[in-house]
This record gives C-alpha cells, structure tokens and sequence, in this order.
C-alpha cells in the first residue's frame, strides 16, 4: 500500500524521502540533475532519436533528443506518468533504475550497469529527493578535446579525453558520459570510450564528440606507410595557388599525384566541365596541332567566353531554384530562368546574384528572382533554403530541436527566419495544380515569427558574427543581404567556391556540398579558403574562379591511379571521373549524329541545355537523372549510374533513330569518299575526343571488312557500338 501511495503521490514521495534522510547516517550525495544526470541519459543512449528522444517518444516516456532540453526532461522525469518514473523512499527501486539496469523487461536492453558510476550517480540524485537544482551548482562553459589531431600508423590505437569547464573554475574528466562518431568507421573507428582505432588502410576520418550541448571534432589522419622524398614534391608543377595546396595536402598523406593527361582527355575535360558539349573533330584536330605552351590557358579562355556557358551553368542553377511549374505557374518558371540565363550572361558578379534573390521584389512574371518567394511562403521555409543554398548550412534539425551535429538551436533557426517576417504577397496566389495566376512580392506587415516551445516572438539575428542593424520599417532582408555577402562573412564565398570545385573537380572539398559544418571538415581546409577568398579578390566573378580551377595543374590530371594513390578518393591526387549530366549526354547524341532532338514548347533545334522546364518531356533526360520537380526538394539530381541507362542507351528507338537515319552522320560517311580508316577516326573523333590507337583502328578495319554487312551498316555498327561505351559517357 506504501510503495502505491508513494508512487502515485509525489507529495508524499518528498515527505518520504525526507524522512529517510533523517534517519539516514549520512546525507545524499549532492548530485546536479543538469550537469551529471543528463550527462548519463544522453550518453547510455536514453534520448537519442531511435529511443526515447524521438519526436513522439518511447512507450509513452519521452526525452529532449540528446536531453537538449533540461526542464524538459525534468518533468518527463519527475511529474509525468504521475511521478511513477522515480521512488523517492526506495530509490534503487525507481522504475528508471529498474527498467536502464534491465533488472525490469526493457525494450532499450541494458543501459546502465547496476554496479557502475552511472547507476550509482542517478540513484543519489533520487535518493536527495531528485532535486532541479543544487546550491551554487555551477554552469558548463566549455568542452575541452585532447588531442584535435592525430596521426596513427595502421592497427595503432589513441585514447580521446574529453575535459568540461564550469563557471567556478572546476573542470571534470567526462570522457565516459561523451558521445563519439566516426565518419569514416571503416578508416578509424572510435567506442563509446572514446579509444581510437585505426583501420588497414590509409586515409582519413573526422570524430565528432559530444558533450551534452558542445561539440568538438578531432582529424585523424593514416598516411601510407614508407617516406616519399619531399623534393618529389618541390618539384611539382605549380601553374597557381590551388597546386601548392593540393601538393601539400598530399604530401601530409604520403600520396603523389599522378601524370597529367593529355591534350585530347583535357580538350574534352574542358568542353564538357565549362560548356557542356563536346569538341567537333575539327576542333581537336586543331588543339592537338597546336604547339604553344599556353594552350590549355588559351582554351579554358575561350571556352568561357562562348555562349554555350550561359546555358550550361544556368541548368546547374535552375536545379537550385527552379519550383515545380504546376505549383507556381509556367510562365512563372519562364521568368526564372530567362533571369537566371540573363544573370550569366552578364557575368553578373556572385555577391549581386545572390542578394537580387534575397531582397526581390516585384511581379513574379517580370523579376524571375521573386519566384523564390513565390514558391516558398513561410519564414520557416525560406530560412531553411536560403541557409543551404548560400551559406552551406542545413538548419533544418533546428527547426524542431537543437541541431544534433552542431550547435544551431531553435533560437537561432527562428531568429534567421525572423528576417523574412515582412515578405509580403499580392495576387491570388497558388492553387495546385494549376497556379497561372500574376503575383507580386513586396514589403508588408510584419507576420510574428515565434518559437514554437516557448511562444516568445523572435527578432531577426544573423546565424553568427554581427549583421547591420534593420531601421524601422525597412526590409530586414536588405541587412540580412548585407551580412551574408559581407567580405567578413567566409561561408559565403566558401560555399560557391566549393560547389565550383565539385562541378570541376568530380567531387567538393565538403560533400555534401551544401553542408558545410564543423562534423564534417573540407578535405583540404586552406584550399577551400583560398578559393573563398580568390573569389572575394575577384569581386565574386566566377568565371574568374573556373578560371583558376581549370588552369591549374591539379584540374589536368589524368584519371589513372598511380602506386598508392589507387586508394585516395578525396584528396584529388588524380581526376576522379563523373557521369554526364543528362542534358550533356542528350546533346552529345544530336551532335554525334548530326539530328537535333525535337522538344515540345521549345525552338526547332533547341538543345537540352536550353530547357527552361523539367517538364518537356524527355526520356534520355529523366532515365540519367533529371531532376523531377514533384520531388522535395526538387533540386534532387541522380549522379549514379544504373542499368536503366545502359538499357536505354543500347534501346531507346530514339537514339537508334538518329544512328540509322538517312540523313544521320554514319549514312553520310558512308556515302563519301573516305575510306574505312577515315570514317572510324571520324567517329572516334566525334564520340570520343580522341584519335583511335593501332589497335582500335584494326578493329574498326574489320569491321568494314564484314562481307555480310554494307558499308552503311559497318557505319552505323560501330556508331552504335561507340556510344555504348563508359568512355563515352564518362567524364575521363
């Protein structure tokens, strides 16, 4: 009768409590719910999201996810379920004891050892009457990572000590209530003791350790075994500032680059990374006839300059920005991407760009970047794609609660949100499926943006650093604009740069691209700040940037591995290859075969990169992964390959069309007078860049030579054959 009043009573829970201390023959350890129970909860995995701290909970007990929430947690502890979690007169008796020791039935299994500290720490805390707070309980100021970075042999293990900093000067060993992760478990895996362990192989790995709210990070690094010369390394080209920093990167790992590659693979390698479209066999001709020393410079030159970059780079945009048409009306996407097509053409500088999508006002037909705000129409919204797309940096954890791989809080998501608090809209608005209507975005009243847990309305603050002040009743976007391009602000300029070098390059410095965090470090930390502020030099020119990237000695690598660097995947010791895009791939057919490709609501002869819409229709787009705007988010791009391609490629009657038609390239060598040698360097030419080698030659010969077939179809044969193969559709 005892244990069900007390278990029902809180009330008489304290007075029981009470009771036994005054018999007892010492007092209860003074034990902080804050600094030393949630601790525990958090590190036995009691509040992670697979357990109690998932949005809903666990058997109708729930936690704070990573007990972000102190008072939160408190009450699910002691005031919830009627009290029943804790027994006060009898603590070891405690249905939290009970159920974490596993001495009850628990769902969770063991998560604390009846005879450890853990257990013996939570007990105390009950037994002195489960107290909020203690007398002069301090605050934890800080998390101290020893060491932040390591360098093991293979097999070689470290141990991690994590040290907290209180505001009365004391500080803790709580390595034992830290949690540890690996990104990189197969390079170097860590346990819940924080004791490193590294792998077989060479590499790299990022620790992310957790204490409570406070993350640190810890870089361990697993260079190849056996020294390599370091003149090996003075005597790497350097064409600019990007090849010092890869050499030195390399050099750190025991890696050496391998040999550049040749003309033709770079002829190639620029066409399709800076234009997106193959090189005619003239033009390769010409390049590799072409005996100046600067020629690669030259070419990258010329490249930018033609206007078949405007609509390369402007479909790589429009997978940012461009909205579902069903949902905010066609020609309201047409105006978004004649804007975006308008802004590459005028090399309008980056910083510009960026704060016309920010700050746009204005009808949605008429000023494309207000589409944005078309398509996106809550602050909660905006924040999260704004804080992605410009700033690297994925706020939407915050949304709901505290971020569990940084430090972004709802205050802070909330806070950034308040910015677009005076969006406001006039028209009709949007009416799925079919939005056609005119609407105009423009400076209202200010919508109250509040946080969700605490009700109190937010005021607009930057993420982080000092952004200018908003004058009453200005457009508090026009100081947010300020703060993300301000040359103080180096995620800015290091997003962009990273997004670069990953359309380059094969790969980002940070992938994925768009979220750059300090659980997820660059590969090479002062190369991404270089191109950052290469970039700010320039005056956020980006051609500028493509224009170091692609004129480095790095970016004409070639893509065969070389000794130990076969194992190196992101510290760009050699060119990594890349599927075409699907535009590029759709283009380079019509090219090879001389016969564009006919697109509803477009131009005879318009090319795929020229589309303003995802939704012409198009199976060679959708089969190599075009985005589908009825996706979240949208912007979604398949980079992988998948046998749906290779069937498509060696089925689709479309491209079997363009291969046997009368008016068709292979019809046409065949009918002149080039001999068999001649058409199959021609195709070569057109498929691959390249002139065949001796034996690829002898191949075609014989292909010529089949009594059976016609000269046409030997044509058309090894067209075919040609455009099935990955070094036709891979990026070399």
């Amino acid at each position: 009768m005892l244990n069900y009043v007390c278990r029902c009573w809180p009330g008489l829970l304290l007075l029981a409590a009470s009771a036994a201390g005054a018999l007892a023959a010492e007092p209860p350890k003074r034990v902080s719910f804050e600094l030393e129970v949630q601790p525990i909860l958090a590190a036995s995995g009691c509040s992670v999201g697979a357990c109690h701290g998932k949005s809903r909970g666990q058997n109708g007990f729930q936690l704070s996810l990573l007990s972000f929430d102190p008072d939160f947690d408190f009450a699910a502890l002691t005031r919830h379920a009627r009290g029943r979690r804790l027994f006060l007169a009898a603590p070891e008796r405690s249905l939290l004891l009970q159920k974490g020791s596993a001495l009850v039935p628990h769902g969770g299994g063991q998560r604390l050892d009846p005879a450890g500290a853990d257990f013996a720490t939570v007990r105390d805390w009950i037994a002195a009457g489960a107290p909020r707070r203690i007398e002069n309980e301090p605050q934890l100021t800080g998390v101290t990572l020893t060491p932040t970075h390591v360098t093991l042999k293979p097999r070689e293990k470290h141990q991690l000590v994590v040290t907290a900093t209180y505001s009365d000067g004391s500080q803790r060993d709580v390595t034992a209530r830290t949690a540890f992760q690996s990104n990189e478990p197969a390079i170097v895996a860590v346990d819940k003791g924080g004791q490193i362990t590294a792998g077989p192989l060479p590499g790299e790995a990022t620790l992310m350790v957790r204490y409570m709210t406070i993350i640190s990070t810890c870089n361990v690094a697993i260079p190849v075994t056996g020294d390599v010369d370091a003149a090996q390394y003075a005597a790497l080209p350097r064409k600019n500032f990007i090849d010092g920093l890869v050499w030195n990167k390399l050099q750190s790992q025991g890696l050496l680059p391998s040999q550049p590659c040749d003309d033709a693979t770079f002829l190639r390698r620029a066409h399709l990374d800076v234009i997106g479209r193959l090189p005619t066999p003239g033009e390769v001709r010409s390049f590799l006839a072409d005996a100046r020393s600067d020629k690669r410079e030259r070419l990258i030159d010329d490249l930018l300059a033609r206007p078949e970059y405007v609509d390369h780079w402007a479909g790589k945009w429009a997978d940012l920005l461009r909205p579902n048409p069903y949902r905010v009306g066609i020609k309201t996407v047409m105006a978004m991407d004649t804007w975006i097509r308008d802004s590459l053409r005028q090399n309008k500088p980056y910083d510009q760009f960026v704060r016309e999508i920010v700050t746009a006002e204005g009808s949605t037909w008429k000023n494309g970047a207000a589409v944005v705000f078309r398509d996106r129409r809550e602050p909660a919204e905006l924040a999260t794609m704004i804080s992605q797309l410009f700033l690297g940096t994925r706020l939407d954890c915050a949304k709901c609660h505290h971020h569990p791989f940084e430090k972004w809080s709802q205050d802070d998501f909330y806070s950034f949100a308040a910015y677009f608090s005076r969006v406001g809209r006039k028209g009709t608005g949007i009416s799925p499926p079919i939005s056609g209507s005119e609407e105009f975005i423009l400076v209202g009243k200010s919508v109250k943006v509040t946080h969700p847990a605490t009700g109190a309305e937010m005021s607009p603050r930057p993420l982080y650093g000092t952004a200018p002040p908003i004058e009453e009743g200005a457009d508090p976007r026009v100081a947010l604009a300020d703060w993300m391009t301000s040359d103080q602000n180096e995620y800015f300029a290091q997003t962009i740069a990273n997004r670069l070098w990953a359309e380059l390059m094969g790969r980002g410095l940070v992938e994925p691209v768009d979220d750059l965090r300090a659980t997820n470090p660059p590969s090479n930390p002062a190369l991404l700040a270089a191109l950052g502020n290469h970039l700010r030099e320039q005056k956020y020119d980006l051609k500028q940037l493509i224009r170091a990237i692609c004129t480095s000695h790095v970016y004409g690598l070639s893509v065969k591995p070389e000794g130990s660097n076969v194992q190196d995947t992101k510290n760009f010791s050699r060119r990594y290859r890349t599927r075409m895009r699907a535009e590029v791939l759709a283009d380079a057919i019509c090219d090879i075969t001389g016969l564009p490709e006919k697109y509803e609501a477009m131009p005879a002869e318009s090319r795929a990169s020229q589309l303003w819409t995802t939704r012409i229709d198009s199976l060679t787009l959708d089969t190599f992964g075009r985005p589908d705007p009825n996706q979240d988010p949208p912007c979604e791009r398949l980079a992988e390959g998948a046998v749906t391609q290779a069937l498509h490629l060696m089925n689709s009657k479309s491209i079997q069309g363009k291969v046997t038609s009368d008016d068709g390239i292979a019809n046409k060598l065949a009918k002149s007078d080039c001999s068999p040698d001649q058409i199959v360097e021609e195709l070569y030419l057109l498929c691959y860049g390249r002139l065949p080698d001796a034996a690829e030659r002898e191949i075609g010969g014989q292909v010529f030579s089949r009594p059976e077939t016609t000269r046409r179809q030997s044509a058309e044969d090894l067209l075919w054959a040609l455009l099935n193969t990955p070094e036709f559709f891979f990026q070399r």
